[in-house]
């Protein structure tokens, strides 16, 4: 971290210039013996102390800095009791593939392969961590994959590659960085065409990794270096609805109810097998991490698959939720294709509205091979014709479905069956209790609990309390679908998730980049509001969004115009922010190039490109080595559309986030934020009088606020009333350096004594407002009264918080590219038409007269 100050300046009321004494670290916060964060006081809330005096900066989450972060309602809060805004990105794309990977050989070799240097190798850590806190994207999702954890064989774990993993987790908190550990599948495995699993898990169900394609129970040229070319493009997702993906995600979740016929290892349930090996492996994989202060918590699986559960008909899969593209066999033939028997399936091109369309049929498996082992625990009969849900007539040479309904019911009992209450969230209870008893420093229950639903669906009504882990925080991932499965964005937008969900499609186009603004807002919000609804006041973390950098057919590739990049990623992270959630981008590869991208399935999503920073180490190798300052330009090297992604954000706020808006093309930005009622007069030498001049507006309290609420919560009203006690000040907003170099930033909205200063070195804005009465009372004083007036206001109704609001500007500002809408673009031409067909429509009426 810089020391240096000289690039800071302080303001107070009419822009007082004054001296700042040496910074000074915040107190860190005391843990108790069963782990709680004891509160100490911010040096802010002292009536004498000056803004930015301590050596923090706004996105170092720290616990030197934060004295801890945990979660209250719909917020992460420091021990101070500020919101914490996290953002930051996906470390990183390349964890699904080891870096031994042979395209040539594979799936050959699959207990040898290796994933020590997944993410980077150690020795080039400290460039891409300073280059993360200089992009203010501090807040990591760090993805493994069980793979890499046990790819040898059952309970035997890489222990070079969990050194590895703590090794780099270890070095997090230097730079600021904090992370959440999550264990990445797509379509079960990398033996089925995503990535996840060891290839062993397939193998025990009884399936031929070397027929898989063949047979057409996967598709694995993806992960063979495929994927570029038109006919391969976003055929991946696919994946989950054929055999192998299917069956084992089935076997996994529920194969006791589904497959009990399926034995291994001394007669246990292939449920049970599958589930104690992969909560073993995350025991392991917590031990090794999970008192690591760097370490804020683990997801359990990424995009988690019911697999066949809950699947209505043998005969077709969820056209909303079940990507259609290419040849897709239904579950019926894929089971007829896996067992040797050429099949002619429906074949999807894209299309227009509804992404794609049935145009034809193709014939799959015509050389017979099957995807089951002779040798296997089936003896080579496909896993369900076993279990009787189908047969083949060997009189008719044809396969009949004998129980249409079988993955609906419980095949014993007849009840109905529900993957989220059945399966998924029962799982995800075990599975937090091992893993939170499993830290060894005794201080797993502090530890995060992220979680998502099924991608492309909306929170589950039925993920109740009950079925809630402690300190759970809701992750599922957002993604414009039509930019995904196109590759392309222009003026025109379209609400594909709306869509989906039957709504009008004339009212689901947007034009322009104020339109995609507007598109991405509406769906981020539904999705935010659709959590709050169904779990209650539980943070939110989007975390993957992102879009392809190679999109419009690669043309930024060759004219370095990334004009259509950086209008859509601003108008997706404008709008998270008006959603006020943090997020993980999707992703920061440290291997991404022009060529290969993320070499995986043909993805190309990282902005950070290797081939572009490969000047970086000749010009400032040693600074960026050392990663010991946060104004190494060099850093940006390799970065693409970055005045897109490394933006202001309020991260750490003394009070309730209300709103925030940031635009691209000047620079300029505006927050809102409250100081709940409990917390008004929490800290010495303040008081609880709310005021109407400068930024000191009031708000009614929780209660009134709510009675503006008519569909539920929404993202624009936050719960003022509960929030912890207000332990400081002080209020940090990032301001990356790449905006202020050569100009001045200007804070307007503050009222007479309220302070800020700009520190360029620590690319932090410091918010400091007025303590309005002198520090005269002792901490229990202070929060006696703080009960005392809290009763009151509960009992008169009449509690306010304060509201503060400032807007920053830049002289000069900068000069990009203003949003255009649809009424921008075409007023003028249409008012034009319009006249001439008035004009026309009148001059024939006077002829009509005549």
């Amino acid at each position: 971290m810089a020391e240096s100050i000289d690039s800071s300046f302080i303001l107070v009321g009419a822009e007082q210039s004054q001296v700042l004494p040496p910074p000074s670290r915040p107190p860190t916060t005391n843990v108790s013996s069963v782990g709680t964060l004891e509160p100490v006081h911010h040096p802010s809330v002292d009536p004498t102390y000056v803004a930015g005096s301590t050596s923090s900066y706004a996105h170092d989450w720290s616990r030197d800095t934060t004295g801890g972060i945990r979660t209250h309602g719909r917020h992460f809060v420091d021990a101070y009791g500020r919101v914490c805004n996290l953002r930051g990105v996906n470390l990183s794309g390349n964890c699904k593939t080891p870096v031994n990977d042979d395209h040539a050989t594979f799936p050959a070799g699959a207990e040898t392969v290796t994933f020590v240097g997944r993410s980077f190798p150690l020795d080039k850590a400290p460039q891409h961590l300073a280059r993360l806190r200089r992009w203010g994207l501090t807040f990591v999702r760090f993805l493994i994959t069980w793979e890499a954890v046990e790819h040898e064989g059952p309970g035997i774990y890489d222990v070079s590659y969990l050194s590895y993993l703590r090794s780099v987790l270890s070095l997090l908190p230097q730079y600021g960085l904090t992370a959440f550990v999550a264990l990445h599948q797509d379509v079960w495995s990398r033996y089925a065409g995503g990535s996840g699993a060891p290839a062993w898990t397939l193998e025990h169900v009884g399936f031929d990794l070397h027929a898989l394609e063949e047979s057409g129970a996967a598709w694995l040229r993806g992960v063979c270096g495929g994927g570029h070319t038109e006919a391969e493009r976003g055929l991946w997702p696919c994946g989950y609805q054929k055999l192998a993906a299917s069956t084992m995600a089935t076997c996994f979740w529920a194969g006791d109810v589904f497959a009990p016929k399926l034995r291994v290892r001394d007669g246990a349930s292939i449920q049970r097998f599958l589930q104690d090996a992969f909560l073993d492996m995350w025991e392991a994989v917590a031990r090794a991490v999970g008192d690591l202060d760097g370490v804020l918590g683990f997801e359990m699986m990424n995009e988690p698959h019911r697999g066949y559960v809950d699947l209505p008909s043998l005969h077709g899969f969820d056209y909303n939720t079940d990507l259609h593209l290419g040849d897709v066999p239904s579950a019926f033939q894929s089971f007829l294709l896996g067992t040797g028997h050429p099949t002619n399936v429906d074949h999807w091109t894209r299309s227009f509205l509804m992404l794609t369309r049935r145009t034809g049929k193709t014939l799959l498996n015509p050389q017979g091979r099957k995807a089951w082992r002779e040798d296997g625990p089936t003896g080579g009969q496909d896993l369900w014709e076993m279990h009787g849900v189908w047969e083949w007539d060997d009189t008719k040479n044809i396969g009949k479905v004998l129980r249409e309904s079988y993955f609906v019911n419980d095949p014993t009992t007849g009840r109905k069956i529900d993957w989220y209450t059945d399966f998924y969230y029962p799982f995800l209870k075990r599975w937090t209790e091992r893993v939170r008893s499993a830290v060894s420093n005794g201080h797993g229950h502090e530890k995060l609990s992220f979680a998502e639903p099924i991608p492309n669906e909306f929170c589950p009504t039925s993920w109740t309390p009950e079925h809630q882990p402690p300190n759970m925080v809701f992750a599922p991932h957002w993604y414009d679908l039509r930019v995904l499965f196109d590759k392309a964005h222009g003026e025109f937008s379209v609400n594909v998730q709306a869509i989906s969900r039957g709504v009008n499609p004339l009212k689901t186009f947007y034009w322009g980049h104020k339109g995609a603004r507007d598109n991405f807002s509406t769906q981020i919000r539904s999705l935010v509001e659709a959590g709050y609804s169904s779990l209650g006041e539980r943070p939110v973390i989007i975390g993957e969004c992102g879009l392809p950098m190679d999109m419009n057919g690669r043309v930024a590739f060759k004219s370095d115009d990334w004009t259509w990049q950086r209008r859509m990623m601003d108008a997706m992270i404008t709008a998270l922010e008006r959603a006020s959630v943090g997020f993980t981008l999707w992703n920061y590869n440290p291997e991404n190039d022009d060529t290969r991208g993320d070499d995986w399935n043909g993805e190309n999503f990282s902005w950070f490109s290797n081939s572009r920073s490969a000047h970086a180490h000749v010009h400032a190798s040693k600074r960026i080595e050392l990663g010991l300052s946060q104004d190494t330009k060099e850093l940006d090297l390799g970065g693409r559309i970055l005045d897109a992604v490394v933006r202001p954000y309020p991260a750490k706020t003394a009070g309730v986030p209300l709103s925030f808006e940031y635009e691209m093309a000047t620079g300029a930005f505006a927050y809102s934020w409250a100081v709940p009622p409990l917390s008004s007069s929490s800290f010495p030498g303040a008081t609880a009088t709310a005021t109407t001049e400068g930024t000191g507006t009031t708000v009614q309290g929780e209660q009134q606020q709510q009675q503006r609420l008519t569909k539920g919560p929404s993202v624009r009203t936050p719960p003022l009333r509960g929030h912890p006690q207000l332990l400081a000040r002080e209020t940090e907003i990032f301001v990356p350096s790449q905006l202020t170099r050569g100009r001045r930033l200007i804070v307007n909205g503050l009222k007479a004594g309220d302070a800020y200063v700009y520190d360029e070195a620590r690319q932090t804005l410091f918010i400091l407002p007025v303590a309005t009465a002198t520090q005269t009372q002792t901490q229990t004083q202070t929060q006696t009264q703080t009960q005392t007036q809290t009763a009151e206001e509960q009992q008169s109704g009449q509690a306010v918080s304060v509201v503060h609001t400032v807007r920053v500007r830049f002289d000069p500002p900068l000069e990009g590219e203003l949003p255009n809408d649809f009424w921008g673009d075409f007023a003028g031409p249409i008012g034009a038409v319009s006249v001439v067909l008035l004009a026309l429509v009148a001059y024939y009426v006077l002829l009509e007269r005549i």
